[in-house]
């Protein structure tokens, strides 16, 4: 089988390291000329090409941002692909990914979100095992074509990935709480500490606690710009969520609630044992 992958930062170039071996060809498709040559450079892809090479291949990646894999459905939806070609998106969100493609290219659509990443981009932050034990969150298979669905499983079992199957609706829910709410409090706690502090202190008095908490500041703004929109009503329930427990501990503080306040982190400490 060949594959092509379009986008080639670290969820595309991470998925082209690994799968080395598993297909015969690996093309790379990206809109950003460094990026290309850092792929060819780094081995994620055997070659690079452009857009209408997706025509020819088995397996299509689309690994950008949600829009973007939006637009990719609708171009590949004119076009003459190899049949049984399988499209495997990486979008952050789902269901609008979904609600959008088009119904000709439906059944060849696997909707997946690897529940992986790191705070980096681009091609150089690619790694081999970047999916390696993690989840791999299959949304709406039912009306992903047969062939597509065993391809699919073949490529994720290949991975040593973990597959969960969720609606898409009640994933992009979930994700809102889980993964799109703690990037935007990251981002609010740099953007806060800056407004309060000098470049000095911040590297004097920064420790881990800082560090871990502010980690996700250094993600993508252009692409996780992208995931709040598609997101917006979910994540906005997420944030009053947050903004309720905050208020919570404000409150405690300020009346000096000392006790209730401890049982209040005491409740928090138990998200860990299930994690």
């Amino acid at each position: 089988m060949t594959c092509g992958i379009v986008g080639l930062g670290l969820m595309g170039g991470s998925f082209g390291l690994a799968m080395r071996g598993y297909f015969n060809e690996i093309i790379g498709i990206d809109h950003n000329e460094e990026h290309k040559r850092d792929a060819l450079k780094l081995g994620l892809v055997d070659r690079v090409g452009e857009f209408e090479d997706l025509s020819g291949v088995d397996v299509i990646i689309l690994a950008i941002p949600i829009r973007g894999i939006i637009a990719c459905l609708k171009q590949l939806a004119d076009m003459k692909l190899k049949e049984n070609c399988t499209i495997i998106d990486f979008g952050s969100t789902k269901e609008s990914i979904i609600k959008e493609c088009p119904s000709n290219i439906r059944k060849n659509l696997v909707a997946s979100h690897p529940m992986a990443g790191t705070e980096y981009s681009g091609p150089m932050a690619a790694v081999a095992d970047l999916y390696e034990n993690k989840i791999m969150v299959v949304c709406d298979i039912e009306n992903s074509g047969d062939v597509q669905k065993e391809r699919a499983c073949g490529i994720y079992k290949y991975l040593k990935m973990r597959v969960k199957h969720m609606n898409a609706s009640e994933h992009d829910r979930h994700a809102a709480f889980i993964s799109h709410m703690p990037h935007i409090v990251s981002f609010s706690i740099a953007n806060a500490v800056l407004k309060q502090e000098d470049k000095q202190h911040i590297v004097t008095l920064a420790a881990g606690g800082f560090r871990d908490m502010s980690r996700l500041a250094k993600s993508n703004a252009h692409m996780w710009g992208d995931i709040f929109k598609e997101n917006k009503q979910n994540l906005l329930d997420s944030i009053e969520a947050f903004k309720s427990e905050l208020k919570k501990a404000k409150n405690m503080i300020e009346e000096e609630k000392w006790d209730e306040l401890k049982i209040w982190m005491e409740k928090g400490n138990e998200l860990h044992k299930i994690m």
